[in-house]
């Protein structure tokens, strides 16, 4: 067994559990939605990210690749929660709309991911 493979394999499909996590649920009721899951998602995806720099090959190229379309887009999502959050200007269904939009791209580059990990593995030799 490698350990490197496996602390990878699960930080990639943590990434993607926590994501939807915080994705699912009615996308315009806040109450459904945490903000410390997100946290929490865009750091699992960080540490994701880090750990497929190490791949050299075609397919870890394109999985670093939606790692950071996961990364970019929970950012985005976090940064437009922080602005419309704060004391001066209140979130509305269509900001939150969007916050829950970006999660749910976010997801499908995770689920992306897990499916590259999965087949480049399935097709290496022991």
């Amino acid at each position: 067994m490698n350990l490197d493979k496996v602390v990878a394999g699960f930080f990639i499909i943590l990434a993607m559990t926590l994501n939807f996590g915080f994705w699912y649920g009615d996308p315009l009721d806040m109450n459904m939605h945490s903000k410390y899951v997100l946290f929490a998602t865009i750091v699992v995806n960080l540490i994701a990210s880090v750990l497929k720099l190490g791949d050299k090959t075609q397919i870890g190229s394109v999985l670093i690749a939606t790692s950071l379309v996961a990364v970019l887009q929970l950012l985005a999502a976090a940064t437009i929660w922080t602005i419309f959050s704060s004391d001066t200007v209140l979130i509305d269904a269509a900001h939150f709309g969007v916050i829950i939009s970006l999660s749910a791209g976010a997801l499908l580059a995770n689920v992306t991911s897990v499916i590259l990990y999965v087949g480049d593995t399935l097709k290496s030799k022991r």
